[in-house]
């Protein structure tokens, strides 16, 4: 087990902001939530350079393929399967993400005991950080990066206020279910993801000379 102590706020000073999503087997879930986030911030470009997303499985067997049925909805939400290959989760790759996004709580709570002071205010389940998160934590960041530190900051401080809503979190496993079960899940998933983009890039700003009638 590792514990490397804690670090300056993460996305500060230009660097790359890291979000890693967590499953099982790295088949299914997490990569549909990473490939969905990584298309959805692409869409802008200010965020070029910025973000660096992956995902991993605490039970995954290293280099199997994404799930066709997965990969299937993915490019139905606009997303892209190509190159999803299974990696097994492990302390340093907890420990190189400024965001740790768990499919269910067992998945945040593995990440957490890899490395307890490094993910103890990083980690949540995906679902539990869109119901967090408020865009207004961001108000003054400038860049999508230093947006997505403070949406960290402020989720951390405020869970736990939020009464028992904490039983909707889990996105339960639909590998080998039914597609109605797998796109059920996919909805799930995308949910909170487009919460999280949206936040993270922020209001877009004013582009253009107004009309004669506007000023």
């Amino acid at each position: 087990m590792s514990s490397s102590p804690a670090s300056p706020m993460p996305g500060r000073g230009g660097t790359h902001f890291r979000v890693l999503f967590v499953c099982t087997g790295n088949l299914h879930r997490s990569p549909l939530a990473e490939r969905l986030l990584t298309a959805r911030l692409a869409a802008s470009p200010g965020t070029s350079g910025s973000f660096r997303v992956s995902s991993a499985g605490t039970a995954a067997m290293a280099g199997t393929p994404m799930d066709p049925a997965a990969a299937t909805l993915l490019v139905e939400m606009g997303g892209d399967p190509r190159g999803a290959l299974a990696r097994r989760l492990t302390a340093a790759l907890v420990e190189d993400a400024d965001l740790v996004l768990g499919a269910a709580a067992e998945h945040r709570e593995a990440a957490v005991r890899l490395s307890p002071l490094w993910a103890l205010r990083r980690a949540f389940t995906l679902r539990e950080f869109g119901r967090l998160l408020r865009p207004e934590d961001a108000v003054g960041a400038r860049e999508p990066a230093e947006r997505a530190a403070a949406l960290v900051s402020g989720a951390a401080a405020r869970r736990g206020t939020d009464g028992n809503l904490a039983d909707d979190d889990d996105v339960a496993d639909p590998y080998g279910a039914p597609i109605r079960v797998a796109r059920e899940a996919a909805a799930r998933i995308a949910e909170p993801v487009e919460r999280i983009a949206a936040a993270v890039l922020g209001p877009l700003p004013a582009t253009g000379t107004p009309h004669a009638d506007e000023r």
